[in-house]
């Protein structure tokens, strides 16, 4: 509640909205709300009108406020994540966020009796003030709206849609931005199960131990911060196949036994008086579910991972549904919200598009940090599963708006460098993991647009007569599968070619935070993704292993090793496990972090400069430097085929691959230094990003002393393969009544050519003290550096001690 009473104190008195609808409602005098008819609703597919009886439960209505007043609520989202601001960190209830920012009430009284006089159910007006929730029949949106909705078979599969633009009386313009869906095309999961054809030979799936170790957990989890205290919320529009799947993921893995305290529940949101949220109990996106559920558990072991699903209704998600509830009810809203769902900007149309920002709005006021997936279609978000892109550059609107964080996806280089052995242990440790370290990191691209597979397989370009993706053998990577990323293209406005950015389309503009970053492009634009993480699934022979057990919809017994387990990729994967690592972020920093992108550009900003970081190239590999908060992929693209839109071939083949330009190769993208389209600034060192995001750990009334605190320092040491005589760091918790201090100390934290063992316990007691051994092996006659991290829960946390020696060549 302080942060609450804080926002009262500083936000001031709350002035009255005026009123935007001031003309009498005529239904002669009518407008378009265009850009809102889905590109599936052609002549082609079009199976005849539904009966004007057909029952459109649950609608939404979508309202706009004044310019004043949504500039107003940009400016306050802006501070709060401004540590200078008087409104830093002060969130609002969803009442609070509706007389701030919400329409007048006569407005929505003059909406709500226009609805009425057409036969709408007026079901809820949503506590922000610009949602309305109504019913009524397929009839009543043709003679209301002015639109007919009809049936349709779309890729075999059957829908139902408006098949022209709704309209409305022009009164009413200034306060509706329009019917939120008026179809049943739902997002889709941003997963792809294991491939079946690779580029390399074998696979190393990934297991929660292996993510601990390329992303640096390990020291995090050993310092105490493994998600305590931390609840992450999954939305869905389907429960789990089976918890049990969840508990054996744990168990088998090695997380129940070490993180107790983590725990798993499925709830379907409260709505308000007159909303809707049904329990959809499992159904073919179940799949999702479990690799939610599952990798943000892996991430973040000790937190409490929340399911909130409801029912799809007719026309619109069950995932918002359930976010929706949860921002609106009045209740405790999380901190952590993961999105694994999208559809492209230009298919959902100007009012979902409208929807979706002022959703994710609504959850940054509260102090909720927002996660969506990017997507798994390269730069062409409306070709979802398609052998090639045919609408061009497109990117998904449910990750597009500058109010969440994008999550995009890479894939392992070893494989391509054929370093596999360099980074993957032949045995796996107790707990099925066995990377050694973190991993070069390349795009995720499971196509033959991919520069790195075409030069893997002996081509020497990807399109053209001779291009990899003309070829017998590139028949198999014929996809858009990849990890996505691109510029807003139409957030606004009206695609005149169906599912294509064109026409009036406008992009979100650029986010002051986003701006100035080394690689990022002046192209006035929102940009994705953010970050990324690991999300292939299988093609260089690297993919995440889940427990999803339902065979009817393609799972796999867990009974066996986890070897033999279903496999995925995709950033519906990277999405939940970001959101575990800022829930590490928060449980140091000790509270709610609302919207943290521009923290995180700030952090990208100065460790990349004007130039990048040398030190910080993932290709490095395990070479990359250890203050790395974020590593940077250089090497790669995510390219995929095409033909027509957006499309470079030369010479003419069947295929080309998607460009930037149609008379010259300008791949759409590839990777640069700094922020590019393929993975936004890099991937993470969770450990890293969580000391550095700002605020202090929840510490102890304790001090640790440390001897020696200056560094340990070696001298000469011969260049032979024997280790030096070992020196010793003396830890020791200086008080003498007060508390005990958690210390840990891992060989990993310390560089190459330094080797650190320790005989320090959990806990160490008031006025005891523990030794740990560090070794030197100097593997040339330079100086070689190095640093000692002790983890602890002490105020000036971590303890880090510096370590040097030099070699020198043997006697002859």
């Amino acid at each position: 509640m302080a942060a609450i009473a804080g926002y009262q104190q500083n936000a001031g008195a709350v002035s009255q909205p005026r009123a935007l609808i001031t003309e009498t409602i005529s239904e002669t005098e009518l407008v378009t709300l265009a850009g809102n008819t889905r590109p599936e609703a052609t002549a082609a597919n079009d199976r005849g009108p539904l009966a004007d009886s057909f029952p459109l439960e649950h609608l939404w209505l979508q309202l706009r406020r004044s310019p004043e007043r949504e500039q107003a609520l940009e400016r306050y989202i802006d501070q709060l994540s401004d540590r200078n601001s008087p409104n830093f960190h002060h969130w609002l209830t969803a009442k609070q966020f509706g007389e701030r920012y919400g329409l007048a009430q006569e407005d929505l009284a003059a909406i709500t009796g226009w609805l009425g006089s057409h036969g709408f159910t007026v079901n809820l007006v949503y506590p922000s003030r610009v949602l309305i929730d109504f019913s009524g029949t397929a009839g009543q949106v043709r003679e209301a709206f002015h639109t007919e909705i009809h049936n349709l078979e779309a890729k075999g599969e059957q829908h139902i849609a408006n098949m022209s633009d709704p309209r409305i009386p022009a009164a009413l313009a200034p306060a509706v931005v329009g019917v939120v869906s008026l179809n049943n095309f739902m997002p889709r999961p941003m997963n792809k199960p294991r491939g079946n054809y690779t580029a390399g030979d074998g696979y190393y799936l990934v297991v929660p131990a292996d993510l601990a170790t390329i992303y640096n957990l390990n020291p995090l989890f050993a310092a105490g911060y493994s998600g305590q205290g931390q609840t992450i919320v999954v939305v869905e529009d389907s429960d789990v196949y089976s918890t049990s799947d969840w508990s054996t993921f744990r168990t088998k893995l090695g997380l129940a036994s070490a993180y107790p305290d983590g725990s798993l529940t499925q709830v379907h949101p409260k709505p308000g008086t007159g909303g809707t949220c049904k329990d959809p109990g499992h159904n073919g996106d179940d799949a999702e579910a479990a690799i939610d559920v599952e990798w943000a558990s892996a991430t973040a072991p000790n937190a409490a991972i929340e399911l909130a699903s409801c029912a799809d209704t007719t026309t619109n998600f069950g995932g918002f549904i359930a976010l929706q509830n949860i921002l609106s009810n009045g209740g405790p809203v999380p901190a952590i919200v993961s999105i694994s769902y999208g559809d492209s900007e230009p298919s959902l149309g100007a009012a979902a598009n409208s929807y979706i920002n002022g959703l994710y709005q609504d959850a940054v006021t509260a102090g909720v940090s927002v996660f969506v997936s990017a997507g798994d279609q390269g730069a062409a978000s409306t070709d979802y599963d398609a052998s090639n892109a045919t609408h061009g550059i497109t990117v998904s609107g449910f990750t597009s708006t500058p109010y969440n964080v994008s999550v995009g996806g890479t894939d392992f280089g070893d494989t391509y460098a054929g370093t596999n052995s360099t980074y993957w242990s032949s045995t796996n440790g107790a707990t099925d993991g066995s990377a050694l370290s973190y991993i070069p990191e390349i795009p995720w691209n499971d196509s033959c647009a991919s520069e790195l597979i075409a030069d893997y397989v002996g081509y020497s370009q990807t399109y053209g007569l001779s291009g990899f993706c003309n070829s017998s053998t590139g028949d198999a990577f014929l996809t858009t599968v990849a990890g996505s990323g691109g510029p807003s293209g139409c957030a606004s406005g009206t695609a005149s070619k169906s599912g294509v950015v064109s026409g009036s389309c406008k992009g979100y503009p650029k986010p002051s935070w986003q701006s100035g970053l080394i690689g990022n492009p002046s192209d006035s634009v929102r940009d994705i993704p953010d970050v990324s993480l690991f999300a292939a699934n299988g093609v260089w022979s690297h993919y995440y292993v889940v427990c999803y057990s339902d065979r009817s919809n393609g799972g796999i017994s867990c009974s066996g090793a986890p070897g033999t387990w279903a496999g995925f990729g995709g950033t519906s994967v990277s999405s939940p496990i970001m959101a575990g690592i800022q829930s590490l972020v928060n449980q140091y920093s000790g509270g709610n972090q609302g919207y943290p992108n521009s923290t995180y550009y700030s952090l990208a900003k100065t460790e990349y400069g004007a130039s990048g970081s040398s030190s910080c190239n993932s290709m490095l590999g395990n070479a990359v430097g250890s203050s790395c908060i974020f590593y940077d992929v250089t090497e790669g693209d995510m390219d995929v085929p095409c033909k027509g839109i957006d499309c470079y071939d030369d010479p003419s083949g069947t295929y080309g691959v998607l460009s930037t330009s149609s008379s010259a190769y300008e791949p759409a993208y590839g990777t640069n230094a700094g922020w590019d389209f393929p993975t936004g600034i890099g991937t993470v060192n969770a450990y890293n990003l969580v000391k550095a995001f700002g605020g202090s750990p929840t510490s102890v009334d304790a001090k640790l002393e440390i001897s020696p605190k200056s560094g340990v320092k070696f001298g000469k040491s011969t260049v032979v393969d024997t280790v030096s005589k070992a020196k010793k760091v003396t830890i020791k918790n200086g008080s003498s009544k007060k508390s005990a201090i958690t210390v840990s100390i891992s060989g990993e934290s310390a560089d190459a050519p330094f080797a650190v063992s320790s005989e320090c316990i959990t806990s160490l007691e008031p006025g005891k003290s523990c030794k740990v051994s560090v070794t030197f092996s100097p593997t040339n006659t330079m100086e070689q550096t190095g640093t000692l991290i002790i983890n602890d829960n002490e105020t000036g946390a971590p303890q880090m001690i510096p370590l040097s020696g030099t070699g020198k060549e043997p006697r002859a």
